[in-house]
């Protein structure tokens, strides 16, 4: 069980004593409210004096004695108190992976549980004017790259942290942040808005939990802390709420729920390399099987993998510590090897902060622990990306370390997701994926991806790998007459593959029109004849391609939008809805701003205007990015 440490700034945002907070006005507000209610500044002063000593349970009898001007306390206290009981839950989510809505969701089923009013909605969907009038707000979100919020928050945080921001005096709140402790501003958008809503005058629920990718047990303990208090606040609507018995049948019951806790073992079909003779890297085409799993999925959705460690590592590993793979270990699944443990449940080749926090303290390496202080940052994350975990090891040695105390500093095995490139329509049964195998060398060694390279490049026909379906809300086809513009970079290219399918098989009559890079025409055209026949067939109305290394100057599909700026403005005018899928770090971001200088250039806009285009497609989902 974690230790929920208080993080707040003071009394004012936690439980107990200080709960009546909402219940009493801000000095500058409360001097306006005392101007209109006739208040001596001497009245106003007692007022002040005597609510900072009252328990949340005193403030509320004394708000209903006030309410009923001088009458029966009973009865104004029944008052405020079934006001505050009939105040819904609110709990918004920012998800880029959907772990963030599916948190929001168990989360909202728990305190429905308890009889409370809870809705639940997308950061992306929700009416910024109802913040002011929310008595309980939840956050649940993600952080995506380096500390920003996903894309479909953008418009939520642009509002809380802008100056159109309402006060939020009456607010109680609580914020869950995941992120991943690789990033070295790890949970920064939780923490942002945590800051920012107490900043606006908001109550916090106890303490905001960060979450690195193992956030199962720390979201549960949040949720373990939060909905008692919940339950407590609008105990008189659960005592009056019906008691609604929900009884399965037989063959909902007896479905097993397939998710990243319990994958699908799924066969391979087929596990081709798509990359021709010559190319400078290897993407692979595999089809999986889900034929008896139950498993559905839309274009746009992505297959989650979990993936196994190489033989290899794990061997290095245990020759470099010394420790005996035979020997037993006690993890959450039972006991297991150690050299099991290794394969299956933990992420040995990367390294963590944690790891390098763990093997600091068991190696005494002053060198190591200098790197863990927060002022070198910047440091540790560029002595991470040069060092594995067999690296670190090596180099610091710690002879007779136990089993559980290495253990203890790695970060469990998690999920690898890859956009389906296939649609059920056209491929019953089955899930296609396009998977660029990462190699590389590192410290006189190759090494390669734990899904990409160990898992996948070696899984032939009747190889079966554990999978799941990652619903994917924020890349959805719109209405089969509306026209699409699919911009895909490598692997990028693969939920558009699904998305034709899909299209051909409805008959859709909107026009689709597809920007396509990467490195060589000859050996790097994934999918070719695919294409061509979508061409020839007037399925795809239109397609550019860019191949950055078959001319002097390199040619990316950001220049292919420019040179195609007229035309694309006229699609995006006509109601064309925008789609991008690559990578977070250079294709996403440089696509953006060719889309943004289009807009200007196109409609006269200035920059400011061009931003706020872009925004409205992304509020009106017609701008989707799926990027990783």
């Amino acid at each position: 069980m974690l230790n929920l440490q208080r993080r707040d700034r003071g009394p004012s945002a936690g439980f107990g004593e200080s709960a009546y907070a909402p219940l009493v006005p801000r000095q500058a507000e409360a001097a306006d409210d005392a101007a209109r209610a006739n208040l001596t500044h001497a009245q106003l002063a007692q007022l002040e004096t005597f609510a900072r000593g009252l328990t949340r349970e005193q403030a509320l009898w004394v708000s209903g004695y006030f309410a009923g001007v001088g009458g029966p306390v009973g009865q104004g206290e029944a008052q405020a108190a079934a006001a505050i009981a009939t105040a819904p839950v609110t709990v918004l989510y920012g998800s880029e992976t959907g772990n963030s809505a599916r948190l929001a969701e168990r989360f909202a089923a728990r305190l429905r549980v308890d009889g409370l009013t809870v809705r639940v909605s997308d950061m992306n969907d929700y009416k910024l004017r109802q913040l002011k009038d929310e008595h309980f707000l939840f956050i649940i979100t993600s952080t995506h790259g380096e500390g920003d919020p996903p894309q479909s928050a953008l418009n939520f945080f642009e509002f809380v942290e802008g100056r159109k921001a309402p006060r939020l005096p009456g607010l109680q709140y609580g914020v869950l942040a995941l992120g991943d402790s690789t990033y070295e501003k790890y949970c920064e958008a939780g923490r942002r808005i945590d800051r920012r809503l107490e900043e606006l005058g908001a109550t916090r629920v106890g303490a905001r939990i960060d979450c690195d990718v193992d956030f199962e047990e720390p979201s549960e303990a949040w949720m373990d802390t939060v909905q008692p208090f919940l339950a407590t606040q609008q105990q008189h609507k659960a005592s009056h709420s019906p008691v609604l018995s929900v009884v399965s049948s037989p063959s909902a019951a007896s479905a097993p729920i397939v998710d990243r806790r319990n994958p699908f073992n799924a066969p391979v079909i087929d596990n081709l390399v798509l990359t021709g003779r010559g190319s400078s890297k290897e993407t692979r085409h595999v089809e999986f099987s889900l034929a008896g799993s139950n498993l559905v999925y839309e274009p746009g959705d992505a297959l989650g993998l979990l993936p196994a460690n190489g033989i290899d590592v794990v061997d290095a590993i245990l020759a470099q510590t010394g420790l005996d793979g035979e020997a037993a270990v006690s993890l959450k699944r039972g006991e297991v090897s150690l050299a099991q443990a290794l394969a299956f449940d933990f992420e040995i080749m990367a390294a963590a902060p944690r790891f390098l926090e763990a093997w600091a303290r068991l190696s005494g390496a002053a060198e190591l622990r200098r790197l863990t202080s927060p002022e070198n940052s910047a440091e540790r994350n560029a002595f991470l990306r040069r060092h594995h975990v067999i690296d670190i090891v090596r180099a610091f040695p710690v002879p007779g370390v136990s089993a559980m105390d290495f253990l203890a500093g790695l970060r469990p095995m998690q999920p690898r997701l890859y956009s389906i490139a296939s649609s059920l329509a056209a491929a019953p049964d089955e899930a296609h994926l396009t998977v660029a195998t990462v190699r590389y060398a590192l410290n006189g060694e190759m090494r390669c991806g734990v899904a990409s390279g160990h898992t996948i490049a070696g899984a032939g026909p009747d190889a079966v790998l554990p999978v799941y379906v990652q619903s994917n809300p924020h890349f959805r086809l719109p209405a089969d007459d509306v026209p699409i513009v699919m911009i895909g970079a490598g692997t990028g290219v693969a939920p558009f593959r699904a998305f034709l399918q899909e299209r051909e098989a409805r008959g859709a009559t909107g026009q689709s029109w597809l920007f396509f890079g990467e490195r060589n025409f000859r050996s790097d055209f994934l999918y070719q004849l695919e294409w061509q026949e979508h061409l020839r067939s007037g399925l795809l109305a239109r397609m550019d391609v860019a191949f950055s290394r078959d001319q002097a100057g390199k040619v990316y599909v950001q220049d292919k939008l420019t040179e195609k700026a007229a035309d694309l403005f006229a699609w995006l005018e006509a109601g064309a809805h925008l789609y991008v899928c690559g990578d977070a770090a250079h294709m996403a971001p440089d696509v953006h701003a060719a889309l943004l200088s289009i807009i200007q250039t196109q409609g006269r806009l200035g920059p400011d205007a061009a931003e706020d285009y872009l925004r409205t497609l992304q509020r009106d989902h017609r701008y989707q990015r799926d990027v990783y």
